[in-house]
């Protein structure tokens, strides 16, 4: 079959199964090892999390995954966090100000302790910054143009400084999750002490499994469910039967064929929430200047060869919506005057006017199992939208714990697009474009770009923009940096996944979020 043109209906279920007929081959990285399924429902005072992507420390130095947050929150928290309507709450923190340009004074709760007894000092605060700092592959260092000093004023108090104005600080410490600072080290935590409603009881990295109980010395109001069990279930449909036999009570990132089945079953709720995350056919940018990737005219014209409608609709059927704009629409100081557009002739004429023949190119697709709801359907779609537009190409699928890391950072394999995910866990459209598009030659010598993507220009806007104490110029200055990230043609095709997961209906109380986690410690089991 080939991809519908304008005017033609397309199913998601008539989508070709990758194999022989399109002469694409599929990769494998990996292979995980097996995972038995669910073996009986909890007691009832636990409760069951199943995991799409395997949670592989308690802190988030390195940051996997959405739904982790839920988490390590739980275990260790921040100064602040993000809330419901994405701006910063206070929680280690009793207050936090901006006093000069470039100085925030924070104030600690009165009474704050770690689970031990032991108190949340500012040198704790210090040693944290250093800790994220210096972990190797850090997520979180992208987001911070310099990391702040810390200078203690008594045993709560401190200032945190920085040379240039980083008026979005308090957003930006909501990541970073506090540790005493003897415990802390630069590298991912599997267990160790923290300030959370839950203590770790027992913890395997190898097979994601954790089991948290409540915090008996937790500093403030006690979490609601005594105990929590995380699992991790890769396979969707290992997840889905586990949820409907009771034996797990709540799985995330669902697929809407599965959301589809649950929805009408009485004793599970699936539950949605809009989305802060964005998912893109993302280029290579460390592409040498001769090859097509690298001329801007490439990369715009296979952007019109993507049907974003088909896909929006028929493939991942509404549980997503079309990007417009390099971010999402619904972040803080986002811009939504971008469209992406579906017109493969254009697409052929741009290619044949950029040099690029028909059935000249070939590409390399790669991407991880699981990195969003029906990924292994849009990969393969693009594959074939692709072809009608002249363009070969090929899929490298990675398993959960394989080496894709490696290959994004170009050290173990070349390809040509990505299909990958980004999260904003401060809620600001700032960060998002600092982490993906702030780029510089320095960061790419070790190759902390993302994608290897550096535009000088781009790069100086955002800084602009993150050190802009005024909020009316802030924006003009983002709304600049959006429109010059948009000419560069950064990727294919980009959507914004919504936040859905499920649950079975003992669980009440869960407070989904855009950013597709929720505080464990006030959700609750019915009795």
């Amino acid at each position: 079959m080939t991809a519908a043109g304008p005017g033609r209906e397309l199913s998601r279920r008539s989508f070709f199964r990758l194999g022989g007929a399109v002469g694409a081959a599929l990769a494998f990285g990996p292979a995980l090892s097996a995972c038995a399924g669910p073996t009986g429902a909890a007691g009832p005072g636990t409760m069951t999390l199943a995991l799409n992507r395997s949670l592989v420390s308690l802190d988030n130095k390195l940051n996997q995954f959405d739904a982790a947050v839920t988490v390590q929150r739980a275990v260790r928290q921040g100064l602040t966090r993000i809330g419901a309507d994405l701006t910063p709450e206070l929680v280690l923190a009793e207050s936090f100000e901006l006093t000069d340009d470039t100085q925030w004074t924070v104030k600690l709760r009165e009474g704050v302790r770690y689970s031990d007894g032991t108190p949340v000092t500012p040198d704790d605060v210090a040693t944290a910054l250093q800790m994220y700092r210096d972990v190797s592959g850090s997520f979180l260092a992208a987001f911070f143009r310099e990391w702040p000093t810390v200078e203690v004023l008594d045993d709560r108090t401190f200032t945190m400084n920085t040379e240039r104005p980083e008026p979005v600080l308090d957003y930006l410490m909501a990541n970073i999750l506090v540790t005493p600072a003897a415990a802390n080290a630069p590298e991912e935590l599997q267990s160790g002490v923290g300030s959370g409603p839950y203590v770790v009881a027992s913890s395997n990295r190898g097979t994601g499994d954790y089991t948290l109980t409540r915090n008996p010395a937790y500093w403030g109001p006690a979490a609601n469910v005594e105990t929590v069990q995380v699992r991790f279930l890769p396979e969707e449909s290992s997840r889905v039967v586990a949820l409907r036999s009771g034996e797990v009570d709540v799985i995330d990132t669902i697929s809407p064929d599965s959301a589809d089945q649950l929805a009408g079953l009485p004793q599970v709720t699936v539950e949605q929430a809009g989305g802060t995350r964005i998912s893109q056919l993302f280029y290579n940018f460390r592409k040498p200047a001769d090859h097509p990737l690298s001329d801007v005219r490439v990369r715009e014209a296979l952007s019109y060869a993507i049907d974003g409608r088909a896909l929006v609709e028929d493939v991942l059927v509404g549980s997503v919506s079309q990007a417009t704009g390099v971010v999402p629409a619904d972040l803080a100081g986002a811009t939504a005057t971008h469209t992406y557009s579906y017109d493969p002739r254009k697409a052929r004429q741009m290619l044949e006017a950029a040099g690029v023949r028909s059935g000249d190119l070939e590409l390399t697709l790669i991407w991880e199992t699981g990195e969003f709801a029906n990924d292994v359907s849009v990969m393969e779609s693009t594959v074939q939208m692709l072809a009608d537009a002249g363009v070969r190409s090929r899929l490298v699928q990675f398993q959960p714990g394989g080496d894709i890391s490696l290959w994004r950072q170009g050290k173990a394999g070349d390809w040509d697009v990505l299909g990958n995910g980004y999260a904003s866990p401060t809620g600001l459209a700032l960060t998002m474009l600092k982490g993906m598009y702030g780029g510089t030659a320095e960061k790419e010598a070790t190759r902390d770009t993302y994608h290897g993507y550096v535009v000088p220009d781009v790069q100086e806007l955002i800084d602009a923009a993150g050190t802009e104490v005024d909020p009316a110029r802030r924006q003009q200055l983002l709304d600049q940096a959006q429109d010059a990230v948009w000419d560069t043609w950064p990727c294919m095709w980009a959507f914004v996944p919504k936040s859905v997961l499920a649950r079975r209906a003992r669980v009440t109380d869960l407070a989904l979020q855009s950013t597709n986690s929720y505080p464990l410690a006030s959700t609750k089991l019915a009795v």
